[in-house]
């Protein structure tokens, strides 16, 4: 509702999402398949934008899209990659993993990379039109109570708008207005920073459809077909790209990739990556909160909270930060629409979520850490790092790992009531 002159323009809403990542929009749509109406996503961007052109997607994260009622869209365009070797430069030694379905098990339900922007716009296009505002940037929140109505959010938008939410969901990554906003700790560094592209052969790659990981000191690397023309890729360093133009200028970062960083790597790997389209390049910093501030960090307040990237940032090296972010959407839609009243909803939703997104937080930590052989470790620890991961983390650790992404976060099923009134409106 427009105010008078001078006055901000003000307007209310069930539910306000801020992000339109995966974390937002496949809770947006988690909410409307639950009956939840009245959600508004924010989107500071004039358009969807992907971060990272690409994305593997593991069994938890088709479980999850299966309950959503999207996976058979992607399913269809993507096929399976089954197989994960991993080559030791170093020793030349190269270590088979197969990843199998397990009994019982959907045959959608397998490891699929996919296209990152295919998937936004899978979930968006099942939204009602006008749900997702464009240029939208979120500036200040606070929270007004009367004595006829719960607490309130007042967000204020760049652009002057007011609106008043009933539920607020920060989907709004590492740098979260909402997490920082709840209390929620600052992420951390890694120590660790990653190149990605997306490499274009228009006549076709002609390599198996797998994921290839390699190996060297302070580095991994890794490639994995998404379709017959396009491959993605990535290689995670143990150098940090301090000054913006570095990390932008799409020509010194194919250059430090090839003959710097990545120059020790097989040629077929140097072949992909000089087959990139420039404009799928990035190099971003790792970070990550805390697995404790996770477990135990401010993560909702009242009916305020967060879920993916702002809720749980982790490094990329279990492949679950858009995985988990489409379980969270799952679990709090299903939590929000079973509890009395929104607060209690989001407090079941943060309760059920922290131990799992703390987990996969330190595992991916872990994963990465131990397979780069320890970050910048020397001499006799760094040896030591090595042989635990030649020895023991690829034979036991890493099987334990891969577990937790068969991780099933449930259906999406709305209370009686909310059936009964979604099939009168059918």
């Amino acid at each position: 509702m427009a105010g008078g002159s001078g006055e901000a323009l003000a307007e209310d809403a069930e539910v306000v999402i801020v992000g339109a990542g995966i974390a937002g929009l496949a809770a947006a749509l988690a909410l409307r398949r639950v009956g939840v109406g009245g959600v508004l996503v924010l989107e500071r961007h004039a358009e969807l934008r992907a971060t990272g052109a690409a994305l593997t997607v593991y069994p938890n994260g088709w479980i999850a899209l299966r309950a959503l009622g999207v996976a058979h869209k992607l399913t269809s365009r993507y096929q399976g990659c089954g197989t994960f070797r991993v080559t030791n430069l170093e020793n030349g030694e190269t270590k088979v993993f197969h990843f199998a379905g397990r009994e019982g098990s959907s045959p959608e339900i397998k490891v699929r990379p996919a296209d990152r922007k295919a998937l936004l716009q899978a979930l968006a296009e099942e939204l009602p039109p006008g749900t997702i505002r464009f240029s939208s940037k979120l500036v200040s929140i606070n929270t007004e109570t009367t004595q006829s109505a719960p607490e309130t959010t007042i967000l204020r938008l760049d652009d002057g708008t007011v609106i008043r939410a009933k539920v607020l969901i920060g989907c709004d990554g590492v740098h979260s207005v909402v997490a920082r906003w709840l209390g929620l700790s600052e992420p951390v560094t890694s120590g660790r920073s990653a190149v990605r592209g997306l490499a274009v052969y228009p006549d076709g790659h002609g390599l198996k459809k797998e994921v290839r990981q390699f190996l060297s000191v302070d580095l991994r690397a890794a490639m994995v077909p998404i379709n017959d023309k396009e491959v993605h890729w990535f290689l995670v360093n143990s150098t940090i790209a301090a000054e913006k133009e570095a990390r932008t200028d799409h020509a010194k970062i194919m250059r430090e990739v090839t003959d710097n960083l990545g120059r020790h790597m097989p040629p077929e790997y140097l072949d992909v990556v000089r087959h990139t389209s420039h404009g799928t390049l990035s190099w971003v910093p790792l970070l990550y909160r805390s697995p404790w501030d996770v477990l135990t960090g401010p993560a909702a307040r009242g009916p305020v909270t967060v879920a993916g990237d702002a809720f749980h940032p982790m490094t990329p090296d279990l492949a679950q930060g858009g995985g988990s972010a489409l379980e969270d959407a799952v679990v709090l839609a299903r939590a929000v629409s079973r509890a009395a009243t929104p607060a209690e909803g989001v407090a079941a939703y943060v309760s059920e979520r922290r131990r799992r997104a703390a987990l996969l937080v330190a595992g991916a930590y872990l994963s990465g850490w131990v397979q780069q052989g320890g970050t910048n470790a020397q001499g006799l620890r760094g040896c030591m790092v090595k042989l635990f991961r030649d020895l023991i983390f690829y034979r036991f650790i890493f099987r334990r790992l891969a577990g937790m992404m068969w991780y099933d976060c449930g259906d999406l099923v709305p209370p009686p009531s909310k059936q009964e009134d979604k099939n009168h409106s059918e």
